[in-house]
């Protein structure tokens, strides 16, 4: 399988079917889709997949379905695995990581272990990994952040490949961690809102939950900035802007799955508990973004 690198990951939502199911078909096609229109590669098992209500024989069968379109494309696949014991999910890294591209595994949460701990954390995790971990650094959702000193030491850690980076802001630890990462550490915007401005500084893409939707446009604006043409890729991140603001209107992939639902793609815009579907005035605000999106880009 190839590696993973530069461009646009798409974050594949699981999708279920009406008796609560996986939906395999759609989940397949799903991952083709996004691969047929120029994603660089697919995240399974992420947030956006809702890998935490999902059973481990889910898990399993969702890195297969992935794997098998991403291997027929020859694109790279990433799996997501996380968690706050560091002797567990090292051994579910080892588990998994020998049918996958990269590994994503975010900052262990709740216990906020000491940044000390957290590289420690990672260190083990690579060590344990036949494939490149990346830290997954979101601080809103762990309580706990990893500042560019000790990801810039993570660099350094053989087995680790970059870092999903999540800051909820274009602050002065992110710049530094932009500037200063080895070229071999792959720093990726993890907030879809900031993918443009990150690609500006020097991160390598995204890990892009929104590029479900119109995802050549988000593979272009990769593209044009890569190529320097900024004024374009400008005028595209702001077309694309309302779109991605109403996508993220309630807790992801509430409104995501409820677009995709509307238009055909999944066969319902269900969620497990407890994360709830969005309610419907916010998913036709997130339609109606969407429809603007395409009729300017016709």
């Amino acid at each position: 399988m190839p590696s993973i690198g530069p461009g646009v990951h798409v974050p594949l939502v699981t999708p279920f079917d009406r008796a609560s199911g996986v939906d395999w078909t759609s989940l397949e096609r799903l991952c083709a889709d996004a691969l047929d229109a120029g994603a660089a590669g697919i995240v399974a098992l992420g947030t956006t997949g809702e890998s935490a209500t999902l059973s481990p024989h889910e898990r399993d069968g969702v890195i297969a379905c992935c794997a098998a379109v991403c291997n027929d494309r020859g694109r790279p696949l990433t799996a997501g695995v996380g968690g706050n014991d560091t002797a567990a999910v090292a051994r579910e890294v080892e588990r998994r990581s020998t049918g996958v591209d990269a590994i994503l595994s975010v900052v262990p949460y709740y216990t906020r272990p000491s940044e000390a701990g957290i590289v420690r954390h990672f260190e083990a995790l690579a060590a344990s990994s036949a494939a490149p971990v990346f830290p997954y650094n979101i601080p809103f959702r762990t309580g706990r952040r990893l500042d560019s000193a000790a990801l810039l030491e993570l660099a350094a850690v053989p087995g680790i490949g970059g870092v999903k980076q999540s800051p909820g802001a274009l602050d002065d630890d992110t710049l530094r961690l932009v500037h200063e990462a080895p070229s071999d550490f792959l720093v990726l915007a993890g907030d879809d809102a900031l993918l443009f401005p990150m690609l500006c500084l020097g991160a390598a893409g995204g890990i892009t939950a929104s590029a479900h939707l119109c995802t050549n446009l988000f593979v272009e604006i990769h593209a044009l900035v890569t190529e320097d043409r900024l004024s374009q890729a400008r005028a595209l991140a702001r077309t694309l802007a309302p779109l991605v603001d109403a996508l993220f209107a309630e807790p992801n992939p509430a409104v995501l799955k409820g677009v995709l639902a509307a238009r055909g793609r999944i066969p319902t815009p269900d969620l497990r508990l407890p994360m709830t579907p969005a309610q419907q005035a916010t998913v036709d605000a997130a339609l109606r973004a969407l429809a603007v999106v395409e009729n300017a880009c016709e």
